[in-house]
């Protein structure tokens, strides 16, 4: 199968599953005006979020990586009249994008966007968070999982993207990206208070994957 067939399949499962969201799809004519890489999840991934977030009942719900806020609606979306969410985003300028297209979705009061590294902010957090979604730099990800375990609580969810990387997770040789997923597997998997597993997935954004973990 070549990547325009997953794309293709993608598309299908898309249209026969997904109903048409003007939001989101403003959402991502934004991002792409103002030259944010099309790095965003998929739609069908997006809504897997928001089903994981409310299958787990989240009221708080923790983002590192927000880019132009497109994951972010996900999420919010599945958050109650009272929920909050967290997101963290590196460069001022992704982090402008995705607050327009917050307040456009009508989650101006339920997020709140940090702007800066998020090694810096995590530590300034309060927890437990219920649903938490790293999509940051991979290189990150070893202390964004460590991060997330003290911020989280018995049940809390947390799923990591972007762990296959087209494979490189196998032969990660000086790919920084590669390196930082390797490493948080091995933190995950000496880690006694988790249970986690992961997915390759393939569609419009390429062979990849995503862990689960659920904090015991």
């Amino acid at each position: 199968m070549s990547q325009e067939a997953w794309t293709e399949v993608d598309h299908y499962l898309t249209e026969a599953l997904l109903a048409p969201d003007p939001t989101l799809d403003a959402a991502l004519a934004d991002s792409q005006a103002a030259g944010l890489p099309a790095i965003n999840v998929a739609p069908n991934q997006g809504k897997l979020l928001m089903l994981l977030a409310q299958m787990t009942g989240a009221r708080r719900i923790l983002e590192i990586g927000t880019l132009g806020g497109y994951s972010t609606i996900w999420l919010a979306r599945a958050l109650p009249a009272d929920g909050r969410l967290v997101t963290l985003e590196y460069e001022p300028k992704h982090a402008e994008v995705a607050r327009k297209n917050l307040a456009r979705a009508g989650f101006a009061d339920q997020v709140e966007v940090k702007v800066g590294a998020a090694i810096a902010a995590l530590p300034s957090l309060e927890g437990p968070f219920d649903f938490i979604f790293i999509d940051a730099d991979k290189s990150g990800y070893p202390d964004y999982f460590l991060w997330s375990l003290k911020l989280a609580r018995p049940g809390t969810v947390i799923v990591a993207d972007n762990v296959v990387r087209a494979g490189k997770v196998l032969q990660p040789g000086n790919d920084a990206n590669a390196l930082g997923v390797r490493r948080m597997n091995e933190l995950i998997a000496a880690e006694p208070r988790v249970a986690a597993t992961a997915v390759q997935t393939v569609g419009s954004k390429g062979w990849d994957g995503f862990c689960l973990i659920r904090v015991k």
